[in-house]
């Protein structure tokens, strides 16, 4: 009986260790597990609460919010009955419930089929809500992922809002499981539709179409525009038919504009754009619309070193030369006559349609002050002015009606040389001169200092003639010869060639200062002011006259006789054969 019980107490103690370990292994097979995804039925709604039964001994609550949005970002409903997935995060908490989240679940579902996107390289949908540090947070049906500032678009982008809350694809660059990390990008999506678009373009492009753009970037020398997958290039001077200095006084980044393919070159596949060609040529009829002679207004928008371009009308402008701007200011720079969007009136100088230029005038506007100051002040009259300025070839005088006259600086004094003259002056003295010249197309006054009085060289010379001979006085001895002066005052001089017949006696060293001299005068310069004289040629004339008075074919007398007996009685020489002739002197000799 022992052994037989023994055997009974051991049965019995196996089946209830084996009902034990079947019935715990059947509990934990219908047990869900923390940290999972379970099946839930809705039960109810309780103010902000939804009851949801998950099979545990109470039910679990869930915050009515975390059904405010479904997949995607469409609204959801909640209907008591219905049979939702949900996370499970504890089964009891402090008050017996089970702690249960709709987000978490939707979130594990979420990476599930992010997971398999991934892998198979597909593109997902999200929803951009948000702003980080660096970007932006994308719903991925429930799954949070990072959007970096650089993959929002394949071009900067100021302004994201219109971007969000939009259902759009995305393409999964990395994502960490584990780290809860998920990288989207929204440019790769869009590069690789913008090549297909590109491939598209390119193919059907031709010269002079019309497409529509967006400004991608502005440059000192144009503008690029995102024609839908390839950029074109439109040029400063093809925006508008009006001077553009910068492409941003026009155009805006991320502006839409209609543009026109100027040129295209299939080979670099590079475009040239432009959008004044969309408007009419404000040049047609130019010609017509601007008759020479005309008065109108206008804008400057210009200036430069030789003169300032007006704007006549949007895309027309006009060149005023710097000469064109005044009558009287010369040499001055344009912009200190007028000034940047100064609105002046001009007169339409010439007009050439084929460079497409207009030559304006701003001075022919006004009257001529170099007319009135002629009308007033004829050559020959004497006028009155302040010395403004003192250059090394005259004195410049300012005169009625702000013009300038010149005192050349010939015509300064008459005895001094003009450097020497022009040392007598100074900026602001007040001086009289006679008005010797005026040339109102070269717009030149010429006034003279020195005409004031007569000239001093013709009182002096005005007797003298070539060929006189005269006595002057020696005022200074040069190598190159004597300066003397006349009876009259005339300055003259004697070249050293000409200081004797004989080349012996050509010597300057013969002379002193203040010695007085026969000469004969050879040239009278009256421009230059001086006479040149020749003792030489005074002897030679002296030579000759005494041959002609005292010259016979048969006196017999010598040369030397003739002149010894000339120059004796020149002298006066009343000795004993002072009388006689020639030829009583050659026998007394004899």
């Amino acid at each position: 009986m022992t052994t037989e019980s023994s055997i009974v107490g051991v049965e019995a103690e196996i089946d209830e260790q084996s009902f034990t370990a079947m019935l715990e292994e059947t509990f934990k097979e219908n047990q869900p597990l923390e940290g999972s995804v379970v099946k839930g039925t809705i039960i109810g709604i309780e103010g902000d609460v939804v009851l949801v039964d998950v099979g545990l001994k109470s039910e679990g609550r869930i915050p009515i919010k975390e059904f405010g949005k479904g997949e995607q970002g469409q609204d959801s409903s909640i209907n008591v009955g219905e049979i939702i997935d949900i996370y499970l995060e504890r089964m009891e908490d402090r008050n017996g419930e089970a702690m249960l989240s709709r987000e978490k679940a939707r979130r594990e579902e979420a990476w599930t089929i992010m997971e398999k996107a991934f892998e198979k390289g597909e593109r997902v949908d999200g929803t951009i809500f948000g702003r980080v540090k660096g970007g932006f947070t994308v719903d991925l049906s429930g799954a949070v992922a990072f959007l970096p500032g650089s993959q929002v678009d394949v071009r900067p982008i100021r302004d994201v809002n219109p971007l969000m809350g939009d259902l759009q694809p995305f393409q999964i660059l990395k994502m960490d499981r584990r780290r809860g990390n998920i990288v989207v990008s929204r440019r790769a999506v869009l590069e690789e539709s913008r090549a297909e678009q590109r491939t598209a373009l390119l193919s059907g492009m031709q010269e002079g179409q019309v497409i529509e753009g967006v400004v991608k970037n502005l440059t000192d020398y144009g503008a690029f525009v995102d024609l839908g997958g390839v950029d074109g290039l439109l040029h400063v001077t093809d925006i508008a038919w009006k001077r553009v200095v910068h492409p941003s006084e026009v155009l805006n980044v991320g502006q839409s504009v209609k543009v026109q393919v100027i040129r295209f070159n299939s080979d670099t596949q590079r475009i040239s754009l432009g959008m004044k060609q969309l408007e009419a040529d404000p040049w047609d009829n130019a010609e017509s619309k601007y008759p020479l002679g005309m008065k109108l207004s206008g804008r400057v928008s210009n200036i430069t070193d030789y003169g300032a371009f007006v704007e006549l009308e949007p895309g027309i402008e006009g060149l005023v030369h710097v000469t064109e701007m005044s009558w009287t200011k010369k040499n001055v720079h344009p912009g200190k006559i007028i000034s940047t969007s100064q609105e002046v009136e001009v007169i339409v100088l010439d007009v050439d349609i084929e460079k497409r230029r207009i030559s304006l005038g701003i001075k022919q506007t006004q009257e001529n002050p170099w007319t009135d100051f002629l009308a007033g002040h004829p050559a020959g009259s004497v006028i009155e002015g302040e010395v403004k300025n003192i250059t090394e070839f005259g004195l410049f005088v300012g005169l009625p009606g702000d013009i300038d006259g010149m005192v050349h600086l010939s015509d300064i004094s008459w005895e001094k040389s003009g450097e020497d003259a022009m040392d007598d002056f100074k900026k602001g003295d007040l001086v009289q001169a006679k008005v010797l010249d005026i040339d109102i197309e070269k717009e030149r006054v010429s006034l003279g200092i020195k005409q004031l009085n007569s000239d001093p060289f013709e009182a002096a010379a005005g007797d003298l003639k070539k060929g006189d001979t005269v006595t002057c006085t020696v005022t200074d001895v040069t190598d190159g010869g004597l300066v003397v002066s006349l009876a009259g005052g005339a300055p003259g001089f004697i070249r050293r060639s000409d200081l004797s017949k004989e080349r012996s006696e050509q010597r300057g060293d013969r002379f002193a200062e203040g010695d007085r001299v026969d000469a004969l005068i050879t040239a009278i310069d009256r421009r230059e002011r001086k006479v040149t004289l020749s003792i030489k040629q005074h002897e030679i004339e002296e030579e000759r006259k005494a041959m002609a008075d005292y010259g016979s074919s048969d006196s017999g007398a010598s040369l030397g006789d003739i002149l010894g007996a000339a120059i004796r009685k020149a002298e006066g020489d009343t000795g004993p054969d002072a009388s006689e002739e020639p030829e009583s002197i050659e026998k007394k000799s004899e």
